[in-house]
């Protein structure tokens, strides 16, 4: 019998365990799985660190498929949307305890290049940026432990 993958129930539980202890809880995602929604321009080599505690974002959610939430990002409210497939990991920030996750095979669609997060407010007149020919190039999943 298959059974669904452990990560998103290992991820609520790091989560909630960091937050009762008063810490900060950090999510590194990989930014170029396919459904992943953040800013591009604070990618590096392929991830993205995001603040996840409480007091940083709003509309929180945390399911078996989705981790999704508001926040700001330069000062502008953006909506951010990760496949839990995409987290690469959950850490506390005052002290780096939390968890890597391997690397899952997936049943999904092939991935399609990344998307940026939609914007919640417009707050500026400038005309969108031209997309990019390029296509972002895959690199493995590492941990950066950020103090």
């Amino acid at each position: 019998m298959k059974m669904r993958s452990n990560r998103p129930y290992l991820l609520r539980a790091f989560f909630d365990w960091i937050v009762d202890n008063d810490c900060t809880p950090y999510v590194v995602v990989d930014a170029h799985h396919a459904g992943v929604e953040v800013p591009q321009s604070y990618v590096t080599d392929g991830q993205i660190v995001l603040n996840v505690a409480p007091r940083a974002v709003s509309n929180f959610i945390l399911d078996l498929e989705i981790l999704a939430f508001s926040t700001r990002f330069g000062g502008m409210p953006i909506d951010i949307q990760v496949p839990v497939t995409a987290v690469v990991g959950i850490y506390s920030q005052e002290n780096g305890q939390g968890m890597v996750f391997e690397h899952e095979p997936s049943d999904d669609l092939p991935p399609t290049p990344p998307r940026g997060p939609k914007a919640v407010k417009k707050s500026s007149t400038q005309p969108p940026a031209p997309p990019s020919d390029k296509s972002p190039k895959k690199t493995k999943p590492s941990l950066r432990v950020i103090k």
